[in-house]
């Protein structure tokens, strides 16, 4: 499409192409960062195309204002185009403080349009371009100076594509009379509490066996400590202290350095230090939390009789119904739904809720309650009527 691009160095060339792009209806977005050795990720390079233009930001230029960028990105007047944009977001609102908005995510629309879950966009490119996008920049260091114009022409292929898939992808929604379920599944990433962090709910996703109210308790203190002391230091949380340790910690409760150390992945050094010292003193905040305002466990729901034989019956129908109308499954129902249709009578689920109902859910309902049921007719599978 573009047989030039331009790599912009300078806060003057960034705020002229900002204003012209503001004047466009869409601009396609992609990033380039780096994280293996901060908590904070390094902004590396941003590449915006329109109708028109194609370019690539150097955020590490010297002296450059991004600001120009960041106000095009909250533009509610200039729609957003990105692949798989939470991560793209998640950056931006990091740097910026502001959300992206509208957008537009290409992986979703790729979804309900029938191209399979969580389809790649090199593999967007190649079924609705029809060209293969040069990898050989894919695993680069993108905080490296200078870049080569291998490297830019790459970065820039990212968005300039994107306008293609864009335009194939929004006629095939609105042929299908499907933009509503799209809008739908794009709707959630207008949450910015995706991507804010509350240190203190972190501790959610480190997993104890067979926890206590308590372990709980210190965990969520923990967790905590880590995550902060990370961001002070802006370094990977997991170089502060490894989940795993931080279970064993919150199920033991070690109370002096000595106890610290013996834990897995915790070494003399750490135990000894100002880390140890810290650590250990949000164990005791975790000790002594009064018993009423400890987390409680989260508990399982216990499988009906036959729960596994069930939910393999509704995969199946899944498939059946995902493949008929070209939706992507995974957009439909996830395993933990399917688990709640089996052993639940109406469970709160999306599944059971807009063109998901009309399209899946009903008939899980109905094949659940024996209404219906699965054959095979030759290589093919199909419902009856019970």
């Amino acid at each position: 499409m573009y047989t030039l691009w331009v790599l912009i160095t300078n806060s003057a060339d960034v705020a002229d192409f900002c204003a012209r792009a503001a004047q466009s209806k869409f601009v396609t977005v992609d990033t380039e960062f780096v994280r293996e050795k901060t908590y904070w990720p390094i902004l590396c390079l941003i590449q915006i195309a329109t109708r028109d233009e194609a370019v690539a930001i150097d955020p590490l230029a010297d002296g450059i204002d991004l600001g120009p960028v960041y106000d095009l990105m909250k533009n509610t007047d200039v729609l957003k185009v990105l692949h798989s944009a939470s991560q793209d977001m998640q950056i931006m609102f990091t740097a910026s403080g502001a959300m992206v908005e509208p957008v537009f995510d290409t992986q979703i629309a790729a979804m309900v349009s029938g191209y399979g879950d969580q389809p790649a966009y090199a593999t967007l490119v190649q079924r609705i371009v029809g060209e293969t996008i040069d990898k050989r920049s894919q695993m680069t260091d993108w905080s490296r100076r200078p870049l080569t114009d291998r490297q830019v022409d790459y970065a820039i292929g990212d968005v300039t594509y994107l306008i293609d898939v864009y335009d194939k992808l929004s006629e095939e929604l609105e042929e299908a009379d499907r933009e509503s379920w799209a809008h739908e599944e794009m709707r959630h990433l207008r949450d910015q509490g995706l991507y804010e962090s509350n240190p203190r709910e972190l501790w959610r996703k480190v997993r104890l066996r067979r926890p206590t109210r308590r372990a709980l308790a210190v965990l969520r203190e923990i967790t905590a400590w880590r995550e902060l002391s990370a961001q002070r230091r802006n370094i990977p949380k997991g170089w502060v202290c490894r989940d795993e340790a931080l279970a064993e910690i919150a199920l033991n409760t070690p109370e002096t350095p000595a106890a610290l150390e013996r834990v897995r992945g915790v070494n003399e050094r750490f135990a000894h230090g100002r880390d140890g010292k810290a650590l250990l003193e949000a164990v005791q905040v975790g000790l002594d939390v009064p018993d009423d305002e400890c987390p409680d466990p989260e508990k399982g729901r216990p499988p009906l009789r036959g729960h596994e034989t069930l939910v393999a019956l509704l995969q199946a129908l899944l498939k059946l119904r995902s493949d008929e109308n070209g939706v992507a499954a995974q957009l439909i129902a996830n395993r933990k739904e399917l688990d709640r249709i089996a052993t639940e009578e109406e469970p709160d689920v999306r599944t059971l809720s807009g063109w998901r109902r009309e399209i899946y859910g009903n008939d899980a309902i109905a094949l659940k309650r024996g209404e219906i049921a699965l054959t095979a007719d030759g290589l093919s599978v199909r419902v009856v009527t019970a």
